[in-house]
């Protein structure tokens, strides 16, 4: 069986995107995977980015992108009445929902869609009381354990090399994006090029020139 990390925030529309189709994108291999929670911005933040809806023009397309993505794969999605919002209360409440910090697929599936299903407010305070009622969390998502273990999570996932949600990471490589799934799963099967040398090569191209 091999072991997948699925680096997730929910304030990510293709992590979410990528969270409703990895099962059927994978059905058939043999595979655990683990969900593990990170801060998105914590990621940024490291590699000195801005994410996708703090730049307009990127932020415009990114919207458009993602409803269409949702519709030509029969997928639910209605963008949240506000974002980016601050995602800490829903990626504690994630982590707090397991004794390991690992939550499962259901509880997954209930805060994901809490966020991008029926345009509402991901932040407000009902709605997250309602959200903690159908998760029943076995741990305080307020205690100090649980906001250790989301930057236990963030800064693993920069140490295996990880930039952005989702991001699947196995066997010591790291699959990036949506539109990385069909890549994983050829890896998986044992795909020659994924499996071999070019792996590596193929980033070994020398910088030409930097702006920084």
């Amino acid at each position: 069986m091999r072991n997948i990390d699925f680096y997730l925030d929910v304030i990510s529309p293709y992590a979410y995107l990528a969270f409703e189709k990895h099962l059927a994108a994978l059905k058939g291999l043999d595979y655990r995977i683990t969900y593990k929670p990170v801060l998105f911005a914590g990621l940024l933040n490291h590699h000195g980015q801005l994410g996708p809806a703090e730049i307009p023009d990127k932020r415009d397309w990114t919207f458009r992108q993602i409803q269409w993505l949702a519709h030509s794969d029969g997928i639910e999605l209605q963008t949240p009445a506000a974002h980016p919002f601050n995602p800490l209360p829903l990626l504690r409440l994630a982590i707090a929902s397991s004794p390991q910090g690992h939550p499962d697929h259901a509880a997954c599936a209930a805060i994901f869609r809490h966020v991008w299903r029926g345009g509402l407010d991901a932040t407000d305070p009902d709605r997250l009381s309602g959200l903690l009622k159908t998760i029943q969390p076995v741990r305080n998502p307020a205690d100090e354990d649980v906001k250790a273990q989301l930057r236990i999570n963030t800064d693993e996932a920069i140490a295996r090399g990880v930039f952005g949600v989702p991001s699947f990471f196995i066997e010591g490589k790291n699959f990036w994006g949506l539109d990385s799934l069909p890549m994983l799963r050829s890896y998986i099967e044992g795909d020659s090029w994924l499996n071999g040398p070019a792996w590596n090569t193929a980033g070994q191209v020398p910088v030409g020139v930097s702006r920084r």
